[in-house]
């Protein structure tokens, strides 16, 4: 354990910052795992901007690296595109 105040501080704000950055991931992925449920097109495309705001923010704040972010947000866009053929193809 750690014996100086400093360290001690050091300890507990990189606690909190893990805690911070836990939530945030795991925010992300649920609505990820939520937007991937959703079968109506109009729902997907309101929704995606905002997920994509949230991965964006992850990879600003280092929870996540860049080019993961930038993977998450290309498959997603495929995802889109997906639906609509889908839906184009059931009228």
């Amino acid at each position: 354990m750690a014996n100086h105040s400093a360290t001690k501080k050091d300890v507990r704000q990189a606690t909190k910052r893990r805690d911070r950055n836990r939530y945030y991931g795991k925010t992300t992925r649920n609505a990820i795992r939520e937007l991937k449920t959703v079968e109506e097109q109009k729902a997907y495309d309101e929704k995606l901007p905002n997920i994509i705001s949230q991965i964006d923010k992850l990879a600003k704040r280092g929870i996540i690296h860049k080019n993961k972010a930038a993977n998450l947000k290309s498959k997603l866009a495929k995802h889109t595109a997906v639906k609509a053929v889908v839906v184009k193809k059931r009228n």
